[in-house]
């Protein structure tokens, strides 16, 4: 961080600095936060895409099956059809497959399908959690940096123009809002997605085993919608 350049007495017009002239003044730690930013934005978007519920559970795909079953059209074709439909298509297909053995078959087919399908929904939320803790840590380290480099101008200089050092400690803390900025919705958006997650495979494991008891007739029709 260049505090030589950071200190400039028209600091105190906010007006005057665009996100380049603050990059400038955060320091090369700026980078890296930048780049953390960037890849929070893309997870974010790719999972708000991906874990939309009528994509990974269509609203008509349990019942579709459940009457494809009672008239005996289940084909090895329609089930490669509803395994690549949705994830819980592949946790519903899993459970079909094995569905001339026992229940307990059935049932551990379909569990170990949904750790893989879980594991899935849940691709990319440790990077996004991980960039939540780091980029704090980035904002302040910068901080610090900046903070060694402003007290090494009070030895060269002195304390003299107040005004001056306060400009330079302002740009010091550049870096730490910046890393705030990044973490703060980069922890609430992986808060909202590992709650997601929870909601959904919940609500597939449900499905699951309706239709586990559908086909074994521990249910009557009405009570697998």
């Amino acid at each position: 961080m260049q505090v030589g350049s950071a200190i400039d007495t028209n600091f105190g017009n906010p007006g005057d600095f665009q996100v380049l002239e603050l990059m400038q003044a955060g320091g090369w730690l700026m980078l890296p936060i930048l780049a953390c930013s960037v890849i929070a934005m893309a997870i974010v978007l790719e999972r708000l895409w991906t874990l939309r519920r009528r994509r990974v559970m269509p609203a008509a795909l349990v019942v579709g099956i459940r009457e494809r079953y009672y008239r005996k059209q289940l084909t090895e074709e329609r089930l490669v059809e509803v395994r690549d439909s949705s994830p819980l298509g592949r946790i519903l297909t899993a459970g079909l497959a094995n569905r001339e053995y026992s229940r307990e078959v059935m049932k551990e087919a379909i569990h170990d399908t949904g750790r893989q399908v879980v594991a899935e929904l849940e691709r990319y939320l440790n990077t996004l959690g991980t960039i939540a803790s780091v980029t704090p840590l980035l904002g302040l380290l910068g901080t610090v940096i900046g903070m060694i480099e402003v007290f090494g101008v009070i030895m060269d200089v002195g304390v003299g123009n107040p005004g001056v050092l306060a400009g330079g400690i302002s740009k010091a803390l550049i870096t730490t809002a910046a890393g705030l900025s990044v973490a703060i919705p980069a922890l609430m958006f992986h808060r909202h997605f590992n709650s997601k997650v929870d909601e959904l495979t919940l609500d597939m494991e449900e499905q699951a085993l309706k239709l586990v008891a559908v086909i074994k007739g521990e249910c009557v029709e009405g009570d697998a919608q």
